[in-house]
C-alpha cells in the first residue's frame, strides 16, 4: 500500500509534526509497518436498544478479522440508533428521522476527522441504512454497506408473526375481534430474537435497494441476522472493500442517476416502503445526483411488482432469500430491460456481470413472480399531486381493490388524538383522516403513523378509510394511506387549512390528492391562518425543525441553495 493511496500517510506532515500523531497509534498497538496499510473505518451500529442492532457486534468482529487478513488496519467507531418499533406512537418517534442525520454526521465526521482510507458501515434499524449511506457519500472514500440482517418470524397458533402483527392486534382487540389471551401471546411471540423487522418494511427495503445500488454484496440484503452465512459474507466484504481502496473505487463513482434508477426499480418490484422515497431523495442529494420526487413515478410506471411480500403480501424477507434473494429479482428485471446492467458495483464488476451466473427462478418458490406474470403491472408507490400536495406526496397502493375514495375529513393535529378516535370507534367507513403538523418542521421529524394505521387495519377499515398526513408511515403500513404531503402544515400547506367535514378525494388512478373546497373559501382560510409556535426551541429537535427541507426534497438538513 503506497502513501499515495494511504490518505493518512499522504496528509500528515513529515518530521516532528508527525511524531505525536503516530505516537497515538503506537499506543493502540501499531507497528512501523502498519502505517503503510490502509486504515478502514468500521462504523458499528451495535446496541442493546433494539433487536435490529443487538446482533451487530459479531459482524463488527468479523469485519475486523476480515480487514486484517486483507492487509488493512480496522478503526472501529460507533453510530447511534433509535428503534422505530419501540418509539412508535410516542414522542420518541420524533427522533427517528433526526437519527438519520446524526448517523450520517457520525460517519462523515469520523472518516474525515481521522483521514480514513475507506469505511464499512454496519447497521440494522431503519435509519441506520440511509444515514450510513449518506455519510459514505459525503465522505466519498471507498465504502461498503453491511446490513445486519433480517429477523426470523415469530410463531403463535401455527401462524408466522412479525412486528406489524402486534400493531394490527391492537386494532383487532379494541374492536372485540381478539381475546386478551391471544393479544398478549402475539405481543410476547412476535419478535423471537435479533434482526430487523421481517417484512419488506423500511430496513429490508433499504438493504435490498443498497444491493441493487451496488454498495452491498450480492445476496447480502436478505440474510437472517442469526444465521451463519452472514458472518462469512462480512469477511468476504472486507476483502472486497480493501480491493476497492486499492482501485480507488468511491461511492460517488457507483451512485449515479442510472444506479439510483436500478435501486428504485427493485424497491417497486419488491413492494418496498414509502420511506424509500424520502431516503433516496436524501441519498441522491448527498451524492450530488439530480433526482426528484417525479422520478419515482416515472420508474413506477414501467416497473411491475414481482414479489409477494408483507405488509400487503404473504411472505417475509427470509422467504425471499430462500427463493433467490435480490439477485433473482434483479435478473428478472434485467432480462426485461428494466435495469441498467452496465452500472459498476463495489465488487468492481458491473450489475450484469454480477448477475450472469444467477440461476433462473425456481418453479417451486412462490415469492418472486416472473415479469411475464407480475402481481401488479406497475409499481406500488404512487406520487400524487393536487391542491393538497402540489410538491407531491406518496401513496402505497398495493393490496387495495380500488385506490380511490372521496369522503369527509376527520381532522387531527397530532397522532395521539387520531389514535384515540380510532380506538373509541369514532372513525367510520368512508372517512378521510387528516393527521397534520407532523412534517419535518411541524412534528418535528416526520413521525411514522403505524399505530393509527395498524389500528385501522385491525378494525377492518384499511380499505374503507383514507388517511393523509404530512408525517410518514412505517414500512409495515398498508391501506388507503397517503404520506409526505408537501408543503407541510407548519409551512402553511393547504393541509393546514382543512376543516372537519370538508370533502377530500384520494385517487391513485388519476394521481390526485384534492381538497374539494372552492378557491375563494381557501383564500379566506389562508388569510386567517397563523403558523403555530415551534414545539421545541432547544436541542436536536429544534435544530432539525429549523434546518429541514421539505419532504419533497428528502427532509435533508444541508439543502442551502
Amino acid at each position: 500500500m503506497t502513501d499515495k493511496i494511504n490518505r493518512r500517510s499522504a496528509n500528515i506532515t513529515e518530521g516532528v509534526a508527525r511524531a505525536p500523531n503516530r505516537s497515538m497509534y503506537y499506543a493502540l498497538g501499531y507497528q512501523e509497518g502498519d502505517f503503510k496499510k490502509p486504515m478502514i473505518g468500521v462504523a458499528n451500529g451495535h446496541s442493546t436498544i433494539t433487536p435490529c442492532n443487538s446482533g451487530l457486534q459479531r459482524l463488527a468482529d468479523a469485519a475486523v478479522i476480515g480487514l486484517k487478513e486483507a492487509g488493512a488496519n480496522p478503526q472501529i467507531f460507533g453510530t447511534p440508533t433509535i428503534s422505530d418499533g419501540m418509539a412508535m406512537g410516542t414522542e420518541g418517534m420524533k427522533y427517528s428521522l433526526v437519527s438519520r442525520e446524526v448517523i450520517a454526521d457520525c460517519v462523515e465526521t469520523c472518516v474525515g476527522g481521522q483521514w480514513m482510507d475507506g469505511v464499512m458501515v454496519i447497521g440494522g434499524c431503519d435509519k441506520n441504512m440511509p444515514g450510513g449511506m449518506m455519510g459514505m457519500l459525503r465522505a466519498n472514500v471507498p465504502s461498503l454497506y453491511i446490513y445486519g440482517g433480517t429477523i426470523l418470524p415469530g410463531r403463535y397458533k401455527g401462524q408466522d408473526l412479525n412486528i406489524v402483527s402486534v400493531f394490527e392486534a391492537v386494532g383487532q382487540y379494541s374492536a372485540g375481534k381478539m381475546s386478551e389471551e391471544d393479544f398478549c401471546q402475539i405481543e410476547r411471540h412476535a419478535i423471537p430474537g435479533s434482526g430487523s423487522c421481517g417484512g419488506m418494511y423500511t430496513a429490508n427495503t433499504m438493504s435490498s435497494a443498497f444491493e441493487a445500488l451496488g454498495l452491498s454484496l450480492p445476496y447480502a440484503s436478505t440474510m437472517a441476522n442469526v444465521e451463519g452465512e452472514i458472518v462469512s459474507m462480512v469477511e468476504r466484504a472486507a476483502k472486497v472493500l480493501v480491493d476497492a481502496v486499492r482501485a480507488d473505487l468511491k461511492p460517488r463513482d457507483i451512485v449515479t442517476r442510472k444506479s439510483i434508477e436500478n435501486a428504485v426499480a427493485v424497491i417497486m418490484a419488491t413492494g418496498g416502503s414509502t420511506n424509500a422515497v424520502l431516503h433516496f431523495l436524501a441519498i441522491a442529494h448527498a451524492a450530488g445526483v439530480e433526482w426528484s420526487i417525479d422520478d419515482f413515478e416515472r420508474v413506477r410506471q414501467r416497473t411491475p411488482v414481482l414479489c409477494d411480500l408483507k405488509p400487503s403480501g404473504q411472505y417475509l424477507a427470509v422467504d425471499l432469500h430462500r427463493a433467490g434473494g435480490i439477485p433473482a429479482v434483479m435478473k428478472e428485471l434485467l432480462k426485461a430491460g428494466l435495469l441498467h446492467g452496465d452500472c459498476i458495483t463495489i465488487t468492481g464488476r458491473t450489475v450484469a456481470e454480477n448477475l450472469a451466473d444467477v440461476p433462473p427462478l425456481s418453479a417451486e418458490q412462490k415469492v418472486i413472480r416472473p415479469v411475464s406474470n407480475p402481481i401488479y403491472a406497475h409499481g406500488h408507490l404512487a406520487i400524487l399531486k393536487g391542491n393538497l400536495s402540489p410538491e407531491g406526496c406518496v401513496a402505497k397502493i398495493t393490496g387495495l381493490k380500488n385506490p380511490v375514495i372521496t369522503g369527509p375529513a376527520r381532522v387531527f393535529d397530532d397522532e395521539q388524538s387520531a389514535l384515540a378516535a380510532i380506538m373509541a370507534n369514532k372513525i367510520k367507513p368512508g372517512d378521510v383522516m387528516v393527521l397534520r403538523y407532523l412534517g419535518p418542521k411541524g412534528g418535528p421529524g416526520m413521525p411514522e403513523m403505524l399505530a393509527p394505521t395498524g389500528a385501522l387495519i385491525g378494525q377492518g377499515l384499511g380499505e374503507s378509510v383514507g388517511l393523509i398526513t404530512d408525517g410518514r408511515f412505517s414500512g409495515g403500513t398498508w391501506g388507503m394511506v397517503v404520506g409526505h404531503v408537501a408543503p407541510e402544515a407548519y409551512e402553511g400547506g393547504l393541509i393546514a387549512l382543512v376543516h372537519e367535514g370538508d370533502s377530500i378525494t384520494i385517487d391513485a388512478h388519476r394521481l390526485l390528492l384534492q381538497l374539494d373546497v372552492d378557491e375563494a373559501e381557501i383564500a379566506r382560510r389562508r388569510a386567517a391562518w397563523k403558523r403555530p409556535a415551534p414545539r421545541y426551541t432547544r436541542g436536536v429537535l429544534a435544530k432539525f425543525a429549523m434546518n429541514a427541507s421539505s419532504a419533497s426534497s428528502g427532509a435533508v438538513l444541508d439543502k442551502f441553495e
